[in-house]
Parts: C-alpha cells; structure tokens; sequence
C-alpha cells in the first residue's frame, strides 16, 4: 500500500510512500482523505514521506493517463482529503523529510506545525503553473489563506522553487531539523500540542475560517478547470 499508518507512542504517524517521489495517485489520495476521516479525534497526528521527499504533489504521469471524468474526481478527492485533514481537532505535525511540492506543499498547509528538513537541496514549490494543472478549489482557498497574498502571487505563477531556510524565514514553516532528526522532533511537538488543555478549542477558533472555505469547496462539488 502506498500510504502506511501506525500508532507510535501515543501518536498516530501516517506516511506516504511512493517511491521515488511520493508523488500521488487518485488512489493514494482518496487513501489519505480515507485515513484522515477516520482519525481517532483523541490522538496527535504526525504526516511525513519517505526516502528524500515529503511528497512531489500529484502524479502527473497518472494525470495526464486519466479521462476527463477521472481528473475531475481527482479535483474533487483532493479537496475532499484537504478538508478532512484541516478538520482533525487535535495537533497535526507535518515531519517534512524533504521535497515538498504541488499538493505535497499543500498537505504541508493543512497541518498546525510543520518541520522541514534543514538541507538547501530539499525543494518546496506551487508548479501547478508550469505543470499545466490548475489548483482544485480547496487548496485554492489554503494556500489564499496559509501564504501571504505578495507570496502567494510569486510562488504560484513563477512556479519557481524555493528552499526550506526560505520559507521558514516567512514562517511558513516552523521549524528546521536535521534528516535524522526529523521524525523525533515531530513525534515531541505532536504530545506537547495535544497537553494544551486549551489546544483544540483554540484551533477550531483560528481554523475555522478555512475550514468552512474548504468545506463550501467540498459540498458545492463542482471542479469546472477539470470539466475537460
């Protein structure tokens, strides 16, 4: 199976694994969506990707083989998955092992802390432009509300790629760790969020903006980028 969970210590851990980049598939998609619905609301949640990638977004390979019928469920499953994954009530750390790009920086948004890997050779980027597909109407509305607006504007249109020193620095993440220390980092800060007695309220209050976009995304069902 391309997506693997486990119970570690008291956290939940889900990994992508899609060798070589993690990119992912309708299937793996609709796995994750799956997985974060079900979460049990009483535990930590920590995301990562195996070998040197997070997650490369959406399998293009697979995209481009899909019908038109098929790349509009896509659409829709990746809003379905963004919208269960903001909605998990308790702490969600992203443990970003390496590149992160597309919906894989998406996914990165949705989580409430995030560490990256502290090597220059990781890329993070939005290439949806250069790649010739166009953002599903939920990650349109995350990374409107996670990136400020001037940045946003640049990541997204240039499709250029960035490193992981430069987004800490606009704090869009949090924290940087060395490879090997990643995983532990995140595995911590995951049982320190979830002992905030006033955590999860405290999330549904900021979150809940977004939350309520993506879940007006969800419900009206209609993808019309993807139509043909």
């Amino acid at each position: 199976m391309p997506i693997h969970e486990v119970l570690e210590d008291g956290v939940k851990v889900i990994t992508i694994d899609r060798p070589p980049m993690n990119a992912i598939d309708l299937v793996a998609i609709r796995s994750l969506g799956a997985l974060f619905k079900m979460h049990d609301p009483k535990l930590p949640l920590v995301l990562e990707g195996t070998g040197k990638a997070f997650c490369a977004g959406v399998d293009v390979k697979a995209f481009t083989s899909y019908s038109p019928e098929e790349r509009h469920d896509m659409a829709l499953a990746i809003t379905d998955m963004t919208f269960h994954l903001l909605s998990i009530p308790g702490p969600v750390i992203a443990a970003i092992n390496g590149h992160a790009l597309g919906g894989g920086l998406v996914l990165t948004l949705c989580t409430d802390y995030r560490i990256a890997i502290d090597r220059d050779t990781a890329l993070f980027g939005l290439q949806e432009s250069s790649a010739g597909v166009p953002f599903p109407s939920g990650p349109e509305r995350i990374i409107a509300h996670e990136i400020p607006a001037p940045l946003c504007r640049n990541l997204t249109l240039s499709s250029q790629a960035v490193s992981s020193h430069f987004l800490a620095r606009h704090m869009i993440f949090d924290e940087l760790a060395s490879p090997e220390d990643i995983r532990a980092r995140a595995l911590v800060q995951a049982k320190e969020l979830s002992a905030h007695s006033g955590f999860r309220a405290v999330k549904s209050q900021v979150r809940r903006t977004l939350i309520n976009q993506v879940r007006q995304a969800k419900d009206h069902g209609i993808e019309e980028l993807f139509q043909t």
